[in-house]
């Protein structure tokens, strides 16, 4: 099958693009946090205008005053720069995803660096509709630092030339198990972060602003019921995502090799996988679970999909060897 050097030079330069605009957000992004005050600090300073204003908020303009219009602050400025910044590098990364496909003649998920770059346009797309509130607007600097490690490390070790596929990986199965698997494990990013956010946050007490780094971090983020939430969502989206696409690897599986399971590695690793994320969402809705274990178990969750992705593929051997490694 020949590949188009071109389109795979093009797809090439768009994730490395991609790469270098999500970046340029992440600096926006801290920038934002680090000029956006704790929110109980502004709530006080608020409520305090307010007292000692001539006028309350929201009342009738006085006659013969001129009200200036109040500028955004630089923090929303940045957060506006920043997100539109963004989109801008998920166009990209879905771009180098099509040309790959298009040089490949082939849907490009069948090595390591594409299945990354799947989950990373998974993760990020899905954090556009899910981060999409100004309330949210500050995970995305957590966020990103995840994203922009496994694009690294996909341009670097996991990289691949455009080529055509192994013979066992030339079946419909490809664009079905493996997307879902990567749509999944994208997901599974968000909520992950989200967690992680969660229990620092739950550590601050409500409406006050504690010292040290780590404090004046979580000072800055959503509230923790508001964390819990999204990782709670986000978890329930991606969990049959993921299920769907073991069992549907099974049945792959059964075609290709005769067996719809036999402990190889990876699927034992997935199916340890979803059973973690199973029991975090029978924690989640267990009373006295449902704060910081229940959050630990969704963290171990994510812990066990990243080492289901490098450790199973790069280093322990099995009929799922296909990372296109050298």
């Amino acid at each position: 099958m020949p590949i188009n050097e071109t389109l795979a030079h093009y797809s090439d330069l768009a994730f490395e693009s991609a790469f270098a605009i999500f970046v340029l957000a992440f600096v926006l992004l801290i920038a934002q946090y680090a000029t956006t005050r704790a929110r109980a600090v502004q709530e006080r300073e608020l409520v305090t205008a307010g007292a000692v204003g001539s006028s309350a908020p929201g009342a009738p303009p006085v006659p013969g005053r001129v009200t200036e219009p109040q500028a955004k602050p630089l923090s929303e400025r940045l957060g506006n720069m920043a997100m539109a910044v963004l989109v801008v590098g998920i166009a990209l990364q879905w771009a180098a995803i099509v040309l790959r496909g298009f040089a490949t003649e082939r849907f490009p998920l069948g090595n390591m660096y594409e299945f990354v770059s799947m989950a990373v346009a998974a993760a990020t797309t899905v954090g556009v509709v899910t981060l999409r509130k100004q309330t949210y607007r500050s995970l995305w600097a957590f966020l990103l630092i995840p994203v922009l490690i496994l694009m690294f490390l996909a341009g670097t070790v996991l990289y691949a030339d455009a080529a055509p596929v192994v013979p066992a990986l030339r079946s419909y199965w490809l664009p079905i198990h493996v997307t879902i698997i990567s749509v999944g494990s994208g997901i599974f990013l968000v909520s992950g972060v989200a967690s992680l956010m969660f229990l620092l946050r739950i550590r601050q007490p409500k409406g006050e602003e504690s010292s040290g780094l780590l404090g004046r971090l979580a000072a800055r983020l959503p509230d923790a019921q508001t964390l819990d939430r999204l990782a709670y969502k986000t978890t329930i989206v991606a969990f049959p995502l993921f299920g769907a696409g073991v069992i549907l690897g099974a049945i792959w599986a059964e075609a290709a090799w005769g067996r719809f399971w036999g402990w190889d590695p990876k699927e034992t690793v997935s199916f340890i996988t979803w059973v973690v994320y199973a029991a975090y969402l029978h924690a989640r809705a267990t009373s006295g679970w449902r704060d910081t274990r229940a959050a630990w178990i969704n963290v171990a969750g994510f812990v066990a999909m990243l080492f289901n992705l490098f450790i199973i593929n790069m280093v322990v051997s099995g009929l799922h060897s296909y990372a296109g490694l050298n």
